[in-house]
């Protein structure tokens, strides 16, 4: 459990770091664990910028 928790929490800081490790990613045993922490990490992104946007558009 530790190691997923370790793994998720790596791809959650890699998203929000701007890069992917394709080994961590493709690890048979946390990869999958890694893969929706980044996936997690990118929708944050996301979110951020759509908010950005609407304060911009607001503002205009």
């Amino acid at each position: 459990m530790d190691d997923a928790l370790l793994a998720y929490a790596a791809g959650r800081d890699d998203a929000l770091a701007g890069c992917r490790d394709g080994e961590k990613a493709q690890h048979p045993e946390t990869g999958a664990d890694y893969r929706m922490g980044f996936l997690d990490g990118r929708v944050e992104i996301f979110r951020m910028f759509s908010q950005v946007r609407e304060i911009l558009d607001e503002n205009n």
